[in-house]
């Protein structure tokens, strides 16, 4: 698969650089962000931190705001981004052009209804397409771990909840925890997935919590001052379903931080850690 490189910058000693390909999964063109530090240079094989963006976002709001490459070279950590959903002018968005649903707003699930069936494939996009350019294309160990905020939140946890075995360390920013609840999930979840809210279910990190079959640990860090809180979020939904099913999950509801990139810049750093102990052993 042809990889054209859009832009390339020097990072802590290390490459933070973008590339454009055609996505098989999604039938179009995507961008995603790449940071190699510098031990990617000096022939080490190194583990992959996928990180998901949420609603509005794209590779580069991660990148550019959350100060993570500082750390990424010091634990030599690989740190890709991928966008939020399928992108271009065959791609259908939001009738009404709303900024919550369609473009910019994949729900990194599997869309089964028209139109958005041939492109909203974010979750095979992430967990296996992704995946595999990026282990044919870069010196990575084969070690995987994955994170997010808000809508990435939710994809990170559905990833790893509906893939076992395929990372090895997972945590989350302001989750949208229980998106078949909410208002953002039911109405991402209703276009994408139809009205059976039976097949919302496997979609739901507050519902496969219960049946996982790995217990992987989880971090989850949110805002007690997060305008979303309270009805879009639902983090004790998930605390909740993770001590009924004995999952553990640590959630630290931090006083004073909002949803913004401040919240997410300000804790990075605990969850890089999180991510180098579990990756690099």
């Amino acid at each position: 698969m042809t990889l054209e490189i859009v832009s390339s910058n020097k990072s802590f000693g290390g490459w933070h650089k973008r590339y454009r390909h055609r996505s098989t999964s999604l039938n179009c063109d995507m961008v995603f962000a790449v940071y190699l530090p510098p031990q990617a240079e000096q022939g080490a094989k190194l583990p992959v931190l996928y990180w998901l963006s949420g609603l509005t976002c794209t590779d580069e709001n991660f990148m550019q705001k959350a100060g993570a490459q500082r750390l990424a070279a010091e634990f030599g950590l690989i740190i890709v981004a991928p966008d939020t959903s399928p992108r271009g002018a065959e791609v259908p968005g939001d009738p009404d052009n709303a900024w919550d649903f369609g473009l910019g707003a994949g729900f990194y699930l599997n869309a089964t209804q028209e139109p958005y069936a041939r492109h909203y494939r974010m979750h095979d996009y992430v967990v296996h397409e992704l995946p595999a350019l990026i282990e044919a294309n870069f010196p990575v160990s084969g070690k995987r771990g994955i994170s997010g905020h808000s809508m990435g939140g939710h994809g990170a946890l559905v990833c790893a909840l509906r893939n076992p075995g395929r990372y090895q360390s997972l945590s989350a920013f302001a989750p949208i925890s229980n998106p078949m609840a909410c208002p953002w999930g039911e109405k991402a979840f209703s276009r994408y997935l139809g009205d059976d809210r039976g097949r919302w279910r496997e979609w739901d990190a507050s519902v496969l919590i219960a049946e996982a079959t790995e217990r992987l640990p989880i971090l989850v860090d949110q805002g007690d001052r997060d305008d979303f809180l309270a009805t879009q979020l639902k983090p004790e939904v998930l605390q909740a379903a993770a001590k009924a099913a004995a999952h553990p999950l640590t959630l630290r509801l931090q006083p004073g931080y909002d949803h913004s990139y401040y919240f997410i810049a300000s804790f990075i750093g605990d969850h890089l850690k999180h991510h180098a102990e579990a990756l690099k052993g």
